[in-house]
């Protein structure tokens, strides 16, 4: 029998790995619960993902696309001429106020890389790419700064399942910027 080429089953595996995670959270995660929830020969998950950790590591970097669009989206960010503190303070809102299962999703395999060390980088880089982004407004322990403030403030929220609160964010944000 001719193997079929697929080039497209890489991502659906992941992608199927992103539901399961948002579904059954990490514990759910398995070969077999991504095989069927892919429609993919088993064979198939661990062809492309040896290990649990491997495929991990590509849904946190999928999933981190989610708010890399949303900062791409607001063009505000790299304009000088524009309020640091309430432009992060409305992408935050516009990140929180998406479907709150992806977001979800992302901190629950972004707060994994405490268990499982191969996540580790992937969560640095999401990190370092924030930093490295907000620090061509700020000066770089500032931007770091203000990505664990803005951690926070999403988990706080995500937590406690209380709603936003964007000018209370953009107050702490501003307090962060402006060394007060």
């Amino acid at each position: 029998m001719a193997r079929r080429y697929d080039p497209e089953r890489r991502r659906r595996i992941i992608d199927a790995a992103i539901r399961v995670i948002g579904r059954s959270g990490i514990a759910g995660l398995s070969h077999r619960s991504v095989a069927a929830e892919a429609d993919v020969p088993l064979g198939s998950t661990t062809y492309h993902f040896k290990t649990l950790d491997e495929l991990m590591v590509a849904a946190l970097r999928q999933a981190n696309e989610g708010f890399a669009k949303a900062v791409a989206s607001r063009g505000g960010l790299e304009d000088t001429r524009t309020d640091l503190a309430t432009e992060l303070a409305g992408l935050l809102g516009e990140w929180l106020a998406g479907e709150r299962t992806g977001v979800e999703l992302e901190y629950e395999l972004y707060l994994a890389a405490l268990r499982r060390p191969a996540l580790r980088p992937v969560a640095a880089e999401w990190c370092e790419d924030v930093t490295a982004l907000l620090s061509r407004r700020t000066d770089p322990v500032t931007a770091r700064a203000l990505v664990a403030l803005m951690d926070g403030i999403c988990l706080q929220v995500l937590l406690t399942d209380t709603p936003y609160d964007e000018a209370y964010a953009r107050g702490m944000l501003d307090r962060v910027i402006s060394g007060t």
